[in-house]
């Protein structure tokens, strides 16, 4: 008999050599039913494995985290190859991995695939589902592997990549067999609900040097009201995509002379980054930050003695060598910030020294992952370094943690129960990725842990998250697409004041080693416009939006008036436009309304007589007709209280 402790700490005695799902049998039939894989001992593995000696055991369903999802996401994209295979026979197989939505599969077909073919491959994979194939799994010895790929050459190629006397998995279902190391599903019947999404073109290995193929996006789910709500959601997706509703409002382009992951602002969204820009600046300096302005390039030598250049260069671009140095344009500023911080001898009444930058960072990014703003090779990062004493620590991150609400939860307006806050810890099965200095590690991960605890916050605790030199604090975002993304962030670094060997004459007259806090609020100006804009489907706040005001003439006798409340406005520092086109009201309401701008000011004779403007809201619609003057106090003090 073995011992196997559940999750919920529960022991269940069985015999050695069950397998994992006969063991959820003897839970719950409910569970089996349900069960996609488990993790046995921290590592995610199938349900068909067998248990020999003591161990810890959870039994993963689709509901349960991205693991379970991801077993049910891969054992459709086999069944899509399955139907690709049955259709369209001279097929070639690359990959077909599950991502965090859904899975693709990459083929390598005589024609691209067309909407009728997509169609087909939908409903040949309904009749193997139908089928309830048992999914069998298998090893082979390479050679072996190799024969049975015979045909299959891209197969072939990641076999040969195996190290040697390594034992090859297969999993077959029916008359299908590949390549793969699941988990899997113990049938096909086991998918319910299946949808083909898009299709496109994706070089082999991501390497433009290779053939294209041809990847098939797709997702599945265990009830068909998950799918309705999925596809609901893509709807959603599509309207707050960035990207079109950047086209649209004319806040930004890229183009492929300028080159891949590198948009350029347009006037209107100059306006929104050089606003965000300065909010955040004026925020940080009446907290007493200090904010510099330091070179995108830098010798390597400056990153080898950060650490990054062992642990980050393969996120930076080449090298520039240039007369007697080595060049190369820098991935983050902190190290810069650690020699402006090492300038000048330091006190403990200095601290803590907060130095602050709107820096450009530049991210070795391959061209297949760049998206529009959200992914970019060039970025602007709102960030700043905290030099403090080991007593200053809990303060001052609390005061970061303070800052954050502020910033979004006031001034933005977002909702406290779509935060959630993140221990982000090394891991120590992959110590290699970190610096190397255990003590260091256990020091900073238990004081960010401790502080979160005094501050009464919850969080959780995740192992591979934490940045190379130390733990941090990431706050996830609920985003209106029901996604997970981490903006701000607070990390604790014991290893570059180490490294770059910082000091400050403490009370004693002796030299003690600072404590760096690194942070961002807004992290990279062009993300967190991206995350704004899908947020808000374009419809920014008035003290964000590009143009706050549009005054609309009703007819060209209606213009000199019309310049007289522009001038107004300008005077009081609101961004304002006026529509002098020779169109009706109505269309020029609709096209105000299009481009989002919060008020629109109606002036026709009676307005002019009068001597008010006819308000527009837009969220409310007409509001009547008022002072110029009460107009403009009305629409500065909502500007001054960032009133969304």
């Amino acid at each position: 008999m073995i011992k196997v402790t559940l999750k919920d700490g529960s022991i269940k005695e069985v015999e050695q050599g069950i397998a994992i799902i006969d063991l959820a049998k003897l839970i719950s039939e409910g569970l089996s039913r349900m069960a996609t894989c488990a993790r046995l001992d921290g590592k995610v593995v199938d349900l068909r494995t067998i248990l020999n000696k003591d161990c810890t055991l959870e039994i993963l369903t689709f509901e349960s985290d991205l693991d379970g999802k991801k077993a049910y996401w891969h054992t459709t994209s086999h069944i899509m190859a399955q139907a690709v295979k049955r259709l369209f026979p001279e097929t070639k197989f690359a990959i077909g991995p599950a991502i965090d939505e859904g899975f693709y599969y990459d083929f390598d077909v005589k024609n691209n695939f067309t909407e009728e073919d997509k169609s087909k491959i939908e409903e040949e994979m309904k009749k193997i589902i139908k089928e309830d194939l048992p999914i069998e799994k298998f090893t082979l010895k390479k050679d072996e592997a190799l024969k049975l790929m015979e045909g299959q050459n891209y197969k072939q190629e990641l076999i040969n990549d195996l190290p040697e006397g390594e034992e090859i998995t297969f999993y077959k279902q029916g008359d299908f067999t590949d390549l793969c190391a699941g988990p899997h599903l113990m049938s096909t019947g086991k998918v319910k609900a299946i949808k083909i999404l898009t299709n496109s073109g994706a070089y082999w290995r991501g390497d433009e040097h290779n053939k294209m193929l041809q990847r098939i996006y797709a997702i599945s789910f265990p009830k068909s009201s998950q799918l309705e709500e999925f596809i609901k959601l893509q709807e959603e997706a599509k309207e707050r995509d960035h990207r079109k509703i950047g086209k649209d409002l004319k806040l930004f382009m890229t183009h492929k002379l300028v080159g891949a992951g590198l948009p350029m602002y347009l006037p209107n969204g100059a306006t929104i980054r050089r606003t965000l820009e300065r909010y955040i600046q004026d925020k940080e300096i009446a907290l007493g930050y200090d904010h510099v302005y330091t070179p995108s390039l830098a010798n390597t030598e400056l990153y080898k003695v950060s650490g990054h250049w062992d642990h980050y260069k393969d996120d930076m671009f080449p090298v520039m060598k240039m007369d007697t140095e080595e060049m190369v344009l820098r991935p983050m500023n902190c190290p810069h910030h650690m020699l402006i911080y090492k300038s000048e001898l330091r006190s403990y009444k200095d601290l803590p020294i907060k130095i602050g930058e709107l820096a450009h960072d530049f991210r070795y990014e391959n061209s297949g992952a760049v998206c529009g703003l959200e992914r970019v090779r060039q970025m602007c990062q709102n960030d700043a370094h905290l030099f403090v004493r080991p007593d200053q620590i809990k303060e001052e991150v609390g005061k970061v943690i303070n800052l954050i609400f502020e910033v979004y939860l006031h001034d933005f307006g977002f909702s406290r129960d779509n935060f959630k806050f993140r221990l982000s810890l090394r891991d120590k099965k992959n110590k290699e990725k970190y610096i190397d200095n255990d003590e260091m590690w256990e020091t900073a991960e238990g004081q960010l842990r401790a502080i979160l605890k005094d501050l009464n916050i919850e969080f959780y605790e995740a192992e591979g998250e934490a940045a190379f030199y130390g733990p941090k604090i990431d706050i996830q975002i609920k985003t209106a697409l029901n996604h997970d993304i981490t903006i701000p962030t607070c990390q604790l670094d014991f290893a570059l004041p180490e490294r770059f060997d910082l000091t400050y004459i403490g009370e004693d007259g002796k030299e003690h080693r600072p404590v760096v806090i690194h942070r961002a609020i807004l992290g990279s100006s062009d993300r967190f416009i991206a995350f704004l804009i899908e947020e808000t489907k374009g419809a920014f706040p008035t003290w964000l939006s590009p143009v706050q005001v549009k005054i609309l003439p009703i007819a060209d006798a209606h213009i000199e008036y019309a310049k007289k409340v522009y001038s107004k406005l300008l005077k009081e520092g609101i961004r304002v436009k006026i529509d002098e086109r020779n169109e009706k009201i109505g269309y020029k309401i609709r096209e105000a309304q299009f481009e989002k701008v919060p008020y629109m000011l109606i002036v026709g004779d009676k307005e002019v007589e009068e001597n008010k403007v006819s308000v527009r809201d837009r969220k409310e619609g007409d509001k009547g007709a008022i002072n110029t003057d009460e107009f403009i106090e009305k629409i500065k003090k909502e500007i001054k209280e960032y009133r969304n």
